[in-house]
């Protein structure tokens, strides 16, 4: 029998993200897993994992995130975070969190952001942490993204302050690009010295399972894999009758008969099982809906 379903895995420090999918596989002893949202090795926190049919979902979870950040002044790095060689020592005794304050609006809202040059984004076919790595000097087009919140938690003064902040932000943002950024406004420098994801995809830090955890339940036969639709609560629900359930699991013709549409509905057929996310298509001016991802 397969399984299908979600985990609420707690990144450990030093994986990457292809690995935690490897190490699930492995437990889980199924070939079918996926990850949504790539986490640095250095990061940790939340990291949602799909199962068997639930990975053809990932790309319709919500976007929003949040991490706990802790940025070190004075020194900058090739990776913007500690991971990489420093290219430059400053010491910033003299810095103030009042220095600071006025700065961290800059980033609130829609802005544009450059991504580290050592990250998973592709370019030519290939990933710019492995161009870097190959020497190659690649212009980075700068991406929009969009940052709901930021809190200051903490200040440690010393020769390379810290700042401890809370944020919320859209998908794509690289709070490492936010700490080097900062660092340059501020004159010294700055490089992301810890990050902790808190919320990907509606599933939270204190909800979060590790390997062995996810180990134990699989020994005891006692697996517990977050039920596909809890997680698309961010798309609008549509309920079927049964003959519109026969017709829609077949690609049959249904009339979409709601004024407002968004493009994709969570979907359940007369007995209120999901069943999959349904697409509007429009066709000679009438609104038809049709299977985009069957799950039953």
């Amino acid at each position: 029998m397969s399984i299908m379903g979600f985990i609420n895995l707690h990144k450990p420090k030093g994986f990457t993200s292809h690995d935690c999918v490897a190490k699930v596989r492995k437990i889980l002893q199924t070939k079918k897993v996926g990850h949504g949202g790539t986490l640095d090795p250095l990061a940790t926190g939340v990291l949602p994992i799909a199962v068997g049919k639930a990975t053809r979902l990932l790309q319709f979870l919500p976007s929003q995130k949040a991490y706990q950040a802790k940025i070190r002044f004075g020194i900058t790095t090739t990776t913007d975070d500690l991971e990489g060689e420093v290219v430059q020592d400053k010491l910033a005794k003299n810095l103030s969190l009042e220095n600071i304050t006025p700065f961290l609006t800059d980033f609130l809202g829609k802005i544009e952001q450059m991504p580290p040059a050592y990250s998973a984004i592709k370019q030519d076919g290939k990933k710019l942490y492995q161009l870097a790595r190959e020497g190659k000097i690649i212009a980075i087009p700068a991406r929009k993204v969009e940052i709901f919140n930021i809190e200051i938690v903490n200040w440690t003064s010393g020769d390379y302050p810290e700042l401890d902040l809370n944020i919320v932000c859209g998908a794509g943002t690289y709070i490492r690009a936010i700490a080097r950024d900062l660092g340059q406004k501020v004159g010294y420098g700055g490089t992301l010295a810890n990050l902790i994801r808190t919320l990907s995809c509606d599933l939270t830090l204190n909800s979060s399972i590790t390997f062995e955890q996810l180990s134990q339940q699989k020994e005891a036969n006692q697996l517990n894999l977050i039920q596909p639709d809890l997680l698309l609560k961010n798309l609008d629900k549509i309920n079927l009758s049964e003959e519109e359930s026969k017709k829609w699991c077949l690609g049959q013709k249904i009339i979409f008969e709601q004024k407002n549409s968004n493009n994709f509905y969570r979907t359940y057929n007369n007995l209120g099982e999901f069943i999959g996310i349904t697409e509007i298509r429009e066709n000679e001016n009438i609104k038809l809906i049709k299977p985009k991802i069957v799950i039953a």
